[in-house]
């Protein structure tokens, strides 16, 4: 245990490469080891993942929720979700990606997190293709009227009060397998599938659409 103790304060100022740099902690690769699986998580250490690329940030872009994870300064953890328009969260630069945050039922769990520990964790999910994406970063807060930001983050068209614009520092990213995602659809991904506004459809030519539509996204077989 105290061996552990000590990697893992070495490894406090350690330069991230990717996620393994932050989310293998000592206590995670012992685990890994007793299970079997450490030797086939060696080679990823080495793979750079800091910066987001066009995948990833196309991926962000096309979002209309995320969900995101702060700690509070007695030690428990919160995870909240954000929603708002397709592509609310914005992607800056391959290292900076950021959102106007919008007021809610004003119990700011999140906001005074942020003040005492700035580091978050968010997951983005594409329900329909069942694809993941985590992503580690650092935040700064800053007020609703910034003079450079505002602009870029604030959707005038949508109804809501911006209460303070949140800046992340991404620094590592990973992208999950899609096991155990169960498929959902927005009124808008329903929509296109039906393809209701191309085509007159009956019920019985809907559904056959439907089905066939369901068991490519997720690979049934007859």
């Amino acid at each position: 245990m105290n061996e552990i103790k000590n990697n893992a304060m070495e490894n406090v100022n350690k330069p991230i490469k990717n996620f393994t740099d932050i989310a293998f902690t000592e206590s995670v690769k012992e685990i890994q080891r007793k299970q079997g699986s450490r030797n086939n998580y060696l080679r990823m250490g080495e793979i750079e993942m800091n910066q987001l690329n066009q995948g990833e940030q196309k991926f962000i872009t096309e979002r209309d929720m995320f969900y995101m994870s702060t700690v509070g300064e007695n030690g428990w953890p919160y995870v909240q979700y954000r929603g708002g328009p397709k592509g609310f969260l914005k992607v800056l630069s391959p290292t900076k990606i950021a959102f106007a945050d919008f007021r809610g039922n004003m119990q700011y769990i999140s906001s005074g997190n942020l003040r005492t520990n700035n580091k978050v964790a968010l997951i983005l999910i594409d329900y329909p293709t069942r694809t993941r994406l985590k992503i580690w970063g650092e935040t700064e807060v800053l007020p609703a009227d910034d003079p450079f930001l505002k602009n870029i983050l604030i959707d005038d068209i949508y109804p809501a009060k911006i209460e303070r614009l949140i800046v992340i520092n991404v620094k590592a990213f990973d992208w999950n397998c899609p096991q155990h995602i169960t498929p959902r659809y927005t009124e808008e991904e329903f929509n296109k599938m039906l393809d209701v506004e191309a085509i007159d459809l009956d019920c019985e030519t809907a559904k056959r659409q439907l089905i066939k539509y369901l068991r490519q996204a997720e690979n049934f077989k007859d």
